[in-house]
């Protein structure tokens, strides 16, 4: 992985790694840090039993940026009601630039802290006229990363076994009646990508925008199978995707096209043909434990915190429970 000058090198053999070292030094100027401990303004931790990523220095040059420190902490970065809208009467902000560019800082955030995905997404859809309304949601967001300041995303050893977790909130835009969409990918106990969006079209049921979301989780695990084995990482175990929508898993594996689900035709084939060709396969969950819930709406603090740990952030207290810190 390269950026600019700032270069992670990662293998299996010390010695490959150092003839990989030596041959760069020999076309360019280079500086070796030893061991890592900070990459692109993440911090890395080793422990006994894995990885501890945290962006906490980030973080509060971003609190900074914002005039938040010291703001009264919240458990949850998003509320359910009332739903962000485009215009709700509010003034516009004065300085739509800062929105801007808090947004773009939340959306690097969100590589440690995954469960910030669904609400930095519903916040980038008001770049262009941000209000009041949205800035004080914006808030919301800081505060509650002021209270979970010592959060870590934590990678831990384990099996390496593809498990997906896909999810959708039907009609949720209460202006254009677009659904959301959301996913998460794990391998072993980690999560490897996920991903939280509106939907590009209106779906006219719960069943179709909970197949439209299972079809964009069906093309990322694909992808992610294809890169872990040019890396040489593979397993004997059949990938499966996790989904909260009995008619959706039944269309998935029912061999005949549903009536109903016809003007979805190509997610249809396309989510079938993977299942029947055995390269994956499609199970129900019931909501009590679709992880991918935390992606696609703003849900219970008693949910969203067991979702969040779900995703492997932790705070330090519970990395100390599981004794993951040498």
């Amino acid at each position: 992985m390269v950026y600019v000058d700032d270069i992670v090198l990662t293998g299996s053999s010390d010695h490959d790694m150092a003839d990989v070292v030596l041959q760069l030094h020999k076309k360019f100027a280079l500086k070796d840090m030893g061991e890592l401990n900070f990459f692109l303004g993440i911090e890395v931790q080793r422990t006994t039993q894995g990885l501890l990523l945290s962006q906490k220095k980030y973080v509060s040059e971003l609190l900074q940026k914002a005039g938040m420190v010291g703001a009264t902490p919240t458990p949850t970065p998003m509320v359910s009601t009332p739903k962000l809208v485009t215009s709700d009467g509010s003034p516009q902000l004065v300085d739509a630039h800062l929105y801007r560019s808090v947004v773009g800082m939340l959306q690097y955030v969100c590589i440690t802290r995954p469960e910030l995905s669904f609400s930095v997404n519903k916040l980038s859809q008001f770049m262009n006229s941000p209000s009041e309304t949205h800035w004080k949601a914006i808030k919301r967001v800081l505060r509650y990363l002021i209270g979970t300041m010592d959060y870590r995303r934590f990678l831990s050893t384990g099996q390496l076994e593809l498990v997906c977790y896909s999810d959708a909130d039907w009609a949720s835009s209460v202006e254009d009646r677009r659904s959301t969409s959301g996913y998460v990918v794990f391998l072993g106990p980690n999560p490897i990508a996920w991903s939280s969006k509106k939907q590009p079209v209106v779906s006219r049921s719960s069943a179709e925008a909970e197949y439209r979301s299972l079809a964009n989780c069906v093309a990322e695990l694909l992808w992610l199978q294809q890169l872990l084995k040019e890396v040489g990482i593979s397993s004997s175990k059949l990938p499966v995707i996790w989904c909260d929508n009995s008619a959706a898993v039944s269309v998935a594996e029912n061999p005949t096209q549903n009536a109903k689900m016809k003007h979805v035709e190509i997610d249809h084939q396309f989510v079938r043909e993977k299942i029947h060709a055995g390269l994956l396969q499609v199970n129900f969950i019931p909501s009590e434990q679709q992880i991918a819930d935390v992606l696609t709406k703003p849900i219970t603090p008693k949910m969203f915190s067991a979702f969040r740990h779900a995703l492997g952030v932790l705070s330090l207290n519970e990395l100390k429970t599981q004794k993951s810190i040498s």
